[in-house]
């Protein structure tokens, strides 16, 4: 489909950022954005790429009533010799695709959800910033917008792509964040749409995640919806744990993010010589094995912060120390051989960056 661009007045142009330190995460938006619109009956149409600019949404429209809405996040990198370069973007419109199937919306072909990032990055490429830590955060969306009040899937479709300047997910960069396990609140349960990357399973954990902010930690560390026992995903990343050489995570069973970032540090860590093991874990099991020393690590990994190590996990009334409480060897290992290959200063053996032409 050809992707049509509008022009951009010059009365229109946002004031650059003059500081990258100063970027935070998800405040600042470039001075353009990718659309297309999906009809019943005519399918993908009238794609282009414009200033960007507020919606005007009917009151009655579906994604605020019935919750038809997906999202993806990725980033764009900016090397050393100007190499503008994405990381396994093909990932993340599978994904896409198979959050809408489960919401009941139209997929996006690959082809059009690659090619409209590809031009909308490349005409803000002036945007990337390039110190240590920085990136251009990528936000493709889909909502319905039937101004229609009845319980089905919708007629009408926006699917659009916004642009965010970042700096660390964590106002402390990388160092060791506190995680609390939750053990009242629930996030997903089989059949639901926990694999989906959909905004309800977000503001479904605010509240938790608010009031572990009021007793001191950075997180939320789910459990299962059933047995209340069995480890899934923190709200930002999937959850990983280091026994010594071996590397443990939860298995991707319906209820969970099937994170891009979780799928090339489990591959990353296996050509390093790491086992991996995806399977069942226990939360009273777990907590035993931080108190004898035997996970000797524990991080998260996701598309925001990459790798974050964790230090402290509580459960209940428990308080467990990880390892030393540091940033350990193996974490270290993965979050600079990973972010080495997303900004060009580790060489790519796996095929993972895209470059933007």
């Amino acid at each position: 489909m050809e992707i049509r661009i509008v022009p951009l007045p010059e009365d229109r142009k946002k004031p650059k950022y003059t500081d990258e330190s100063q970027l935070g995460f998800g405040k600042l938006f470039t001075d353009r954005m990718f659309m297309v619109e999906w009809k019943i009956g005519q399918g993908w149409v009238d794609a282009r790429i414009e200033p960007y600019a507020p919606f005007v949404l009917d009151p009655a429209c579906s994604v605020l009533h019935y919750a038809q809405e997906i999202f993806e996040g990725l980033k764009a990198y900016k090397w050393a010799d100007g190499t503008i370069a994405l990381f396994r973007p093909e990932m993340n419109a599978r994904r896409f695709n198979h959050s809408a199937d489960r919401l009941c919306m139209p997929a996006v072909p690959e082809e059009l959800f690659l090619d409209g990032i590809e031009k909308l990055v490349a005409l803000e490429r002036d945007w990337i910033p390039s110190s240590e830590g920085t990136s251009l955060y990528i936000r493709p969306t889909m909502i319905g917008v039937d101004p229609v009040l009845g319980v089905k899937p919708a007629d009408h479709y926006y699917f659009y792509v916004i642009l965010s300047p970042v700096g660390a997910y964590y106002s402390a960069g990388f160092n060791p964040i506190k995680i609390m396990v939750e053990d009242h609140y629930v996030r997903s349960v089989p059949g639901g749409t926990g694999e989906a990357k959909t905004g309800g399973n977000y503001a479904c954990s605010l509240k938790a995640g608010l009031e572990a902010k009021k007793k001191g930690y950075d997180q939320v560390l789910w459990l299962d919806g059933v047995h209340r026992r069995y480890i899934e995903e923190v709200g930002a990343m999937n959850m990983l744990f280091a026994y010594g050489k071996t590397i443990v995570t939860a298995s991707l069973t319906g209820t969970i993010l099937n994170g891009v970032t979780r799928d090339s540090t489990l591959k990353l860590a296996a050509s390093l010589g790491y086992t991996i093991e995806e399977r069942l874990i226990d939360v009273n099991e777990l907590m035993a094995d931080i108190r004898a020393g035997k996970v000797t690590e524990a991080f998260g990994s996701g598309t925001a912060a990459v790798i974050s190590p964790v230090g402290v996990l509580a459960y209940k009334d428990e308080v467990c120390t990880v390892g030393n409480g540091g940033v350990g060897p193996i974490t270290q290992q993965l979050y600079d051989t990973l972010t080495g290959i997303q900004t060009g200063k580790v060489p790519d053996t796996f095929g993972w960056t895209r470059k933007v032409a």
